[in-house]
């Protein structure tokens, strides 16, 4: 795939999309790292159903704190791995609260010290609530940059690697955003709908699908 293709690609998605974000629902830096740590192994709608009632008792990491670990699995108990969540998220507001004056830091660095938050999340994170241009590179992402092969790789590393250097400066800070949701809704795992997808011409994917 060449630089052209991959430019068109964004176009499409960028006219099809023009303000693409999270569909996990926050109102703060902490609300959506606590959410993104969440959303390990969860769906984000399940996320978004349990933070509804989380984020109304423990808005901020002092609140958190003051809720627990225990009070904290009462409300997160419907997602995987959640015992193993909770702990994670107390330690992080413990840390938030003493090194950070309860605010998350704006620096990768910072955040990967937190405990459950590996670069994936750092990168949503610095991405989505500090608007950087940085880009995440999850399941969804890796499947869409393989298949398409806009920016082919063996591990989650490499293919950032290559869509840092493969996609155009102007759409880089939305870039994370479009490749998700195309993956999640029309470049799905099993039988993608390449009937329906507006990038299909541009497709380098030798199985395609006729699946609206």
């Amino acid at each position: 795939m060449n630089a052209r293709q991959r430019r068109e690609i964004f176009e499409r998605l960028r006219r099809a999309n023009p303000n693409p974000t999270t569909e996990l629902h926050y109102r703060s830096p902490f609300q959506l790292l606590v959410a993104v740590m969440l959303s390990a192994q969860a769906t984000d709608k399940g996320v978004n159903k349990a933070t509804a009632g989380l984020f109304k008792v423990a808005p901020t990491p002092k609140a958190m704190l003051k809720l627990g670990e225990e009070g904290l699995k009462r409300h997160i108990k419907t997602i995987g791995l959640y015992n193993t969540k909770a702990r994670n998220i107390i330690r992080t507001c413990e840390i938030l609260v003493e090194k950070h004056r309860g605010q998350v830091p704006a620096d990768r660095a910072a955040l990967e010290a937190l405990p459950g938050v590996g670069r994936k999340t750092a990168n949503v994170i610095l991405n989505t609530a500090f608007g950087q241009p940085t880009i995440a590179v999850d399941t969804h992402i890796f499947r869409v940059c393989n298949r398409t092969g806009l920016a082919p790789g063996k591990t989650v590393r490499e293919v950032e690697k290559k869509l840092l250097k493969a996609v155009p400066e102007e759409f880089r800070q939305d870039a994370h955003h479009w490749l998700i949701l195309h993956g999640r809704y029309t470049c799905v795992a099993r039988k993608p709908r390449c009937g329906s997808c507006i990038i299909e011409d541009l497709c380098e994917y030798k199985d395609k699908t006729t699946g609206e």
